[in-house]
């Protein structure tokens, strides 16, 4: 296992064990949380989470239960859905942010020198320009 992913999965149990919530439907609810009137289209949200609709879909339902999420009609066209981060939603990100906040500097920060951080800001502001560049047209 490489180290990307045993930090997700170090950040995941964190914030599942401290607070209930995983790090995905943290995810779903900071995009919400972000965004005018707190809604986005069930389809961009799946593409800013770089989720598929139908795992989205099925994680919105999990939210929708606890009362962190709730689904509309698109009032644009009526054919599209929204997800729509509630108060209780809002609430319990407010709570969860602390502790991702704290698990992200222990297990990744607190981790490098100031040299490293700055390599990796670098870095990440590399692949960042690399990967959002529109895709070349195919041949």
């Amino acid at each position: 296992m490489n180290s990307w992913m045993l930090l997700d999965d170090r950040l995941d149990r964190d914030l599942t064990r401290q607070t209930g919530m995983s790090h995905a439907y943290y995810e779903i609810l900071v995009q919400l949380s972000e965004t005018e009137g707190r809604a986005l289209r069930m389809s961009e949200l799946a593409e800013r989470c770089l989720s598929s609709r139908s795992r989205l879909s099925h994680a919105v339902s999990r939210l929708e239960e606890r009362g962190w999420v709730r689904r509309q009609v698109c009032a644009e066209d009526g054919r599209g859905q929204l997800a729509v981060l509630t108060d209780a939603g809002f609430a319990a990100l407010e709570e969860a942010a602390p502790v991702h906040v704290e698990s992200v500097r222990t297990h990744l920060f607190d981790q490098l020198t100031p040299a490293q951080v700055a390599a990796m800001r670098d870095i990440g502001e590399t692949l960042l320009r690399h990967l959002n560049a529109p895709a070349p047209p195919h041949a």
